[in-house]
């Protein structure tokens, strides 16, 4: 399992180029970075948190799924927590594979069922004041599409 949930900051080059190092059975690396939203949204800062132990089982298990409905050599997920502001990486997720179809969809997929399956809690800083962020609809209806694909 390549799971990592922490405060410190990834290097996407690194992490990038560890999916395929020392194989030459991936022809592809998909990969997702996500970073706070800021100006557009008035949002200062977002904290971002988790409860340990469960929710790198939630990763684990997240990242088994889409190693069983894809052939993918590789999968590499960081999701960040504690305080973040604007434009900071919040979310890395990598997958090697043969060909590019697999690794195109086992990254899709797993940064659906991130966004509604992993329990992490986000708090906005705005300048109205705090705010939790409430699931939406539209990450519901994306992960939802998986559920009939096994």
């Amino acid at each position: 399992m390549s799971v990592s949930v922490q405060t410190e900051d990834f290097d996407l080059a690194r992490e990038t180029a560890a999916l395929t190092q020392g194989r030459s059975d991936c022809g592809a690396v998909a990969s997702f970075v996500g970073l706070v939203r800021g100006a557009s949204d008035g949002v200062s800062a977002m904290t971002l948190e988790h409860y340990p132990g469960m929710t790198e089982r939630a990763l684990g298990q997240i990242e088994a799924e889409a190693h069983a409905r894809w052939k993918i050599a590789a999968v590499r997920i960081i999701h960040r927590v504690g305080r973040l502001l604007p434009g900071e990486q919040i979310v890395f997720v990598g997958v090697a594979s043969s060909h590019r179809g697999e690794a195109f969809a086992a990254c899709e997929f797993i940064m659906d069922y991130l966004k509604t399956r992993a329990p992490f809690w986000k708090k906005e800083e705005t300048p109205s004041g705090a705010r939790w962020v409430d699931a939406r609809e539209t990450d519901e209806t994306a992960a939802s599409r998986w559920d009939s694909s096994a």
